[in-house]
């Protein structure tokens, strides 16, 4: 298994803050060549240390005004029920992120709505109405 060195770490900072920029303006930031900048990525994408480049679409852009973090608790912590609750959360619009979490809370969501009317219409039907969950908090942003 490849392990990244101090170079690769570097360019791993960067592209993280900026999966736009180029490979000459990495390499006038990290003191190595285009051509090594490029090798290394290439090493980096290929061994899934970078899993993917992705674009972070603004929530507002999309008519998405409110951004809420949900705390779940579920009635039980069965292997299926689990299963079950990410499958429901996965085929939700408005959940951006959904963490199975230890401790406290089962599982931790992101989610977006247009406003708090929409929210709450979420709320109702993915969270009140759903017999497996316990409680659920909502953190507002």
């Amino acid at each position: 298994m490849y392990t990244p060195d101090e170079y690769d770490k570097k360019i791993l900072r960067l592209l993280q803050q900026s999966n736009r920029l180029t490979t000459e303006n990495i390499s006038l930031k990290v003191n190595l060549s285009q051509s090594a900048v490029q090798r290394r990525i290439a090493k980096l994408r290929n061994e899934k240390i970078i899993e993917a480049g992705v674009s972070i679409v603004s929530a507002s852009a999309v008519g998405m005004g409110i951004t809420c973090i949900v705390d779940v608790v579920l009635h039980e912590g069965s292997s299926k029920t689990i299963e079950k609750f990410k499958q429901l959360m996965q085929n939700c619009a408005e959940v951006a992120h959904c963490y199975y979490v230890t401790g406290t809370y089962d599982f931790v969501l992101i989610v977006n709505a247009v406003d708090m009317i929409h929210f709450e219409a979420f709320s109702k039907k993915q969270l009140m109405d759903n017999p497996n969950l316990k409680h659920f908090y909502t953190h507002m942003l």
